[in-house]
């Protein structure tokens, strides 16, 4: 075998180049063939590419089928830190994982919608994987953002949609701008959706795609970067060693120089001088990378934005809007829409080719972003938030309906100005308006929108009561309700009525004829007297006592007498003087109930009153006399049975004006009388099912004057009203100037805060209870009949917003017929049985003969009480 050994070695070495050269012929070859038969491998190159897209957008697909959407909703004072925020950035960021690992790349995203349609003025949305539901519910946000779980949204087809999309043009390393979260970064987006208008059909979305890209992405995108950073820094270095060259030749061959050669005599001796070029400089990763420098918190995002609408341009329109809205995020570098212009047509993400993909990855979530689209969570941090305090909503149609004429369920509040430009009459609604306050200065228009809310209701079949001790509301008021429908509704208690003898209805605290019980009718007219006088259990308890009995005894009388059926020989107000000073009208009145007392009245009847001197009488009976020295007062109190029956007029859904007169100490009397007695007749609608309480609502204009009469009644309105359907509305100039109860009901329980003009000293409470947004001096300088409120819509406080007051030659221009309003007025005055003062002066004269020949006929089998004053 060893001869053959070196033959096998020979062979091995003369096959080597051989080898190689038939090697070297392959490669040939096959690049022929390739050249020649090129389109194979192009086909083979897109069947491969179409079968991996294929797979990936099914996969893409079915992971994109098992997403979840969370919607936040932001609390009236969320003001979040930017820490908070940069956090729930890292939230989105390691969600957008949270996914199987076959999932493809375009499907490992978090999306941030911000829609507007109608419904709310943006609503903040998360979709994205269903395994990062449970990161993103708890947010760094904590209770000021209610996390809901999302139900899907179905639009329905508009005729008229655009679409975009956006990437970031500028220098590809430079930030975003650093926006300010005061104002609200999304203040621009909202306004750019303030005028929408959902009957209409406008939609506008804004989708957010945040995606955290591999690592070998991100070192591509670094190289390319730094690959053009050193091309610049060349091109750079080159333009400037031209530059150097220019210069040398240039100086070379001037003028001076040529007579510097001929001066020294060395011309042509050395040659040109020597020219160093300047060197490319090293470039600095920091400087050439920029945002991309580093890796924590750098993520790729996709920005789509979809209008529509079923009217042509509205959607165009509104997509220039939401394109100067991103704006103003632009810095070093800056959103723009992508695509080309051709003369007036643009080719985009509306056009072939790139239609279908934008609604593939609209449809589906999927985020393919351009290249150029990497941030760092810090510059998107006004995207990451729902709206904060510091953002201005606007006032859509869902937020505050609309005003209908004759419908009962709204409760008209002003008019409000739009975005666009447009006015509407806005509304509440009426069954959860409880309270209402309006503040501000005289004429500024409290009342005029009272009234004009007043006679909304009115004409919708609601019934009310309307307190004016001025009396200016009434004329009015008149042409507008002068309506044959509303005639038989309304009665008038008119006690400031002028003129030689004046049209007046009567009224007896006391009365029983109207089914009244009597321990509340004695309670309510005691309780009355006491608020006016400032008697209390400490101050006056003496002459509290006397009053109670006295009134016990004398709503015992007329209980008897309606049930004889005789309510006209009721006993009145006035006839408590009769029961403490005659000796013949207390003996027959006390004979003639006596089985109606208690046993305690009775002993007191017996024991206590005997022994009291004859003083003890004064400070009770002294009011009373001021009373019956008014003819006015004399006339509409001194009535057996009287035609005023507030109770009634709540259950038949009256409209009835009452006008007190004035604001002196009888006045008040009267007026703490009235209220307190609205408040008995409210209380008493225990006895009826809720259901079936009929609503009703009570307007106070001047509540100064009204509360200086009732305080603690008017609050106790506020308070307890709610429980029986009678809804309160009270009106002041000054807040400050009420008593502490009725202020802190109004303000704690009131579902519309209003205030117009006025000094600053007096708005401050109202707009403290706003959180000054707006401040004093804001509602200070407003023009009149301009309001600054806040109102309570389905549970929600609304606002404050300005609103400008309704004014009835506007508002109700086609209800008035003022030549129907002397009738009116007749009508009113009918339903309250008004007769001439001078009538009923003469009844109340002959009112304690009618009393007394009553009692004298039931004590003809009763002993006689015979009670021996004791006088001192």
């Amino acid at each position: 075998m060893d001869p053959a050994a070196p033959y096998l070695t020979a062979q091995a070495s003369a096959s080597i180049p051989d080898q190689v050269f038939g090697l070297v012929l392959g490669v040939i070859a096959a690049v022929g063939w390739v050249i020649t038969h090129w389109w194979v491998v192009a086909l083979a190159a897109v069947t491969l590419w179409a079968a991996g897209e294929a797979v990936a957008r099914n996969l893409a697909r079915k992971a994109s089928a098992e997403r979840m959407a969370l919607e936040l909703v932001p609390s009236r004072h969320f003001d979040p830190g930017l820490e908070e925020i940069f956090r729930r950035g890292v939230q989105l960021a390691r969600a957008s994982t949270s996914m199987p690992w076959w999932t493809p790349r375009r499907a490992k995203t978090v999306q941030i919608r911000l829609r507007a349609d109608g419904s709310t003025p943006l609503r903040y949305r998360i979709e994205g994987p269903a395994g990062g539901e449970r990161l993103l519910s708890i947010t760094p946000f904590g209770p000021d953002v209610t996390v809901n779980r999302g139900n899907p949204l179905a639009d329905k087809r508009r005729e008229h949609v655009v679409r975009a999309e956006f990437l970031l043009r500028g220098k590809p390393t430079a930030p975003l701008r650093d926006v300010p979260l005061d104002p609200d970064p999304l203040q621009p987006l909202i306004d750019a959706v303030s005028d929408l208008r959902a009957e209409l059909g406008d939609l506008a979305e804004v989708r957010l795609d945040i995606q955290r890209a591999p690592k070998w992405s991100l070192r591509a995108r670094r190289m390319q970067l730094m690959s053009d950073a050193r091309r610049r820094e060349r091109r750079e270095a080159q333009r400037a060693a031209r530059w150097v060259r220019q210069d040398a030749t240039g100086i070379e061959d001037s003028l001076i120089s040529h007579v510097q050669q001929l001066v020294s005599g060395k011309q042509g001796v050395g040659g040109r001088r020597l020219v160093m070029p300047p060197v490319p400089r090293r470039v600095d990763p920091a400087e050439g990378l920029g945002k991309l420098a580093e890796d924590d918190h750098l993520v790729r995002v996709q920005l789509l934005v979809m209008c529509a609408s079923n009217f042509e341009g509205r959607a165009e329109a509104r997509l220039a809007q939401v394109q100067a809205a991103l704006d103003v995020f632009g810095g070093g570098s800056r959103w723009v829409m992508r695509g080309w212009m051709l003369g007036p047509w643009r080719f985009g993400a509306d056009r072939w080719p790139s239609r279908r993909g934008f609604e593939r990855r609209w449809e589906l979530g999927h985020c393919q972003p351009p290249k150029a689209n990497w941030v760092r969570l810090d510059e998107l941090v006004g995207l990451l938030k729902p709206p904060t305090v510091h953002c201005r909503l606007p006032l859509l149609s869902s937020d505050l309906p609309t005003f209908q004429h004759g419908d009962r369920s709204l409760l008209l509040q002003g008019i409000y100005r739009g975005a666009d430009g447009r006015r509407r009459l806005v509304a509440t609604y009426a069954a959860e308006t409880l309270f209402e306050v309006g503040v501000g200065k005289a004429g500024g228009g409290k009342t005029e929108r009272a009234l004009t809310q007043a006679i909304g209701w009115a004409h919708a079949g609601g019934g009310l009561m309307f307190v004016d001790p001025h009396r200016d509301s009434w004329p009015r008021a008149l042409p507008f309700l002068a309506h044959d429908h509303l005639m038989q509704r309304i009665a008038l208690i008119d006690l400031a009525a002028g003129g030689p003898d004046p049209q007046v209805s009567s009224w007896n605290p006391i009365g029983m004829h109207q089914g009244q019980i009597a321990h509340e009718v004695v309670e309510a007219t005691a309780d009355a007297y006491a608020s006016v006088l400032g008697w209390d259990d400490a101050t006056a308890p003496r002459a509290l006592t006397i009053l109670t009995a006295a009134l016990a005894v004398l709503v015992a009388v007329n209980e008897a007498a309606c049930q004889a059926g005789r309510p006209k020989d009721q006993a009145t107000i006035f006839h408590v003087r009769a029961l403490l000073a005659d000796p013949v009208f207390r003996g027959s009145a006390l004979t003639a109930i006596e089985g109606r007392l208690d046993e305690e009245t009775r002993s007191w009847w017996k024991t206590v009153f005997p022994t009291l001197p004859t003083d003890a009488f004064a400070v009770v009976l002294n009011p009373l006399a001021r009373l019956a020295a008014n003819p006015v007062t004399r006339a509409f109190l001194g009535q057996g049975a009287g035609a005023y029956n507030i109770r009634a007029s709540m259950d038949s859904r009256m409209i009835v004006w009452v006008c007190p007169g004035g604001n002196g100490p009888t006045d008040r009397l009267v007026t703490a009388l009235l209220a307190r007695d609205l408040l008995r007749a409210v209380r008493s609608r225990r006895d009826t099912p809720e259901a079936q309480r009929v609503p009703f609502r009570a307007y106070f204009d001047e509540l100064i004057s009204l509360t200086g009469a009732a305080p603690e009644t008017i609050a106790s309105m506020f308070e307890d009203f709610r429980k029986y359907k009678v809804h309160v509305h009270g009106m002041t100039q000054l807040l400050s100037r009420l008593p502490g109860p009725v202020r802190q009901s109004l303000v704690q329980n009131a579902s519309t805060l209003a205030s117009t003009a006025g000094s600053q000293s007096a708005i401050a409470p109202i707009t403290a209870e706003w959180g000054d947004r707006p401040g004093p001096d804001v509602v200070a300088a407003l023009d009149r009949f301009e309001h600054y409120m806040s109102l309570t819509v389905e549970g929600r406080r609304i606002g404050p917003v300005r609103i400008t007051g309704p004014h009835l030659d506007d508002v109700f221009a086609d209800h008035a017929r003022p030549n129907k309003a002397r009738a009116l007025e007749h009508a009113a005055q009918s339903t309250t049985a008004a007769a001439p003062i001078s009538q009923l002066t003469d009844r109340a004269d002959n009112q304690l003969a009618r009393v007394s020949g009553f009692l004298a006929e039931h004590v003809s089998t009763a002993v006689p009480v015979r009670l021996k004053k004791a006088y001192k």
